[in-house]
């Protein structure tokens, strides 16, 4: 989409962007809470994150895990054991090379990322629809250039079969870390 000029005589306020941008993360925070709140006696917020990592990635192995979510490997392993507890993950010996572990969804933690993540897709549905075609159409060009601008791909249409339930598409066999 073309970017639009700013009327003749308005200056680029980066912070008022700035501002607005924040405001804006500081709801959908708040909706991203609201849709833990049914498993949050199951989950914490930083283990939810790493359900969404390992529903993302496919089977990883612990190191990798730390790192994409830039805790130590020592923090990772309780997080993983309290997932394990729950039900929620499980270990696998690595079929590549059996001296390693890979970690992986169970199906119920599947179901827990997904049941998450459909909850915050009808919140943020329901905002949307207060707005109108207007605003859904400016919404839509500024998100996009934001999205472009910080280096995030666009998310696929609802209808594509290469859909993952967060949004992402995934790529043909899930990503392992060597």
């Amino acid at each position: 989409m073309a970017e639009r000029e700013l009327p003749a005589g308005t200056m680029d306020d980066v912070d008022a962007v700035t501002r607005a941008v924040l405001t804006a993360s500081r709801l959908l925070v708040a909706v991203s809470a609201r849709s833990l709140a049914a498993v949050e006696e199951r989950v914490t917020l930083a283990q939810f994150r790493m359900l969404v990592v390992l529903s993302t990635r496919g089977a990883t192995k612990l190191v990798a895990l730390a790192e994409l979510l830039q805790v130590a490997p020592s923090t990772a392993m309780r997080m993983v054991d309290r997932l394990i507890a729950a039900g929620l993950a499980h270990k696998q010996t690595n079929p590549d090379n059996r001296r390693e572990t890979l970690l992986r969804l169970t199906d119920e933690g599947r179901r827990t990322v997904e049941d998450v993540t459909a909850r915050r897709r009808v919140e943020i549905a329901e905002i949307v629809a207060r707005l109108g075609p207007t605003q859904r159409l400016a919404l839509i060009e500024a998100l996009n250039a934001f999205n472009k601008a910080g280096g995030e791909p666009p998310a696929p249409a609802l209808d594509d079969p290469e859909l993952h339930p967060l949004g992402w598409v995934m790529d043909a066999a899930p990503a392992r870390e060597a």
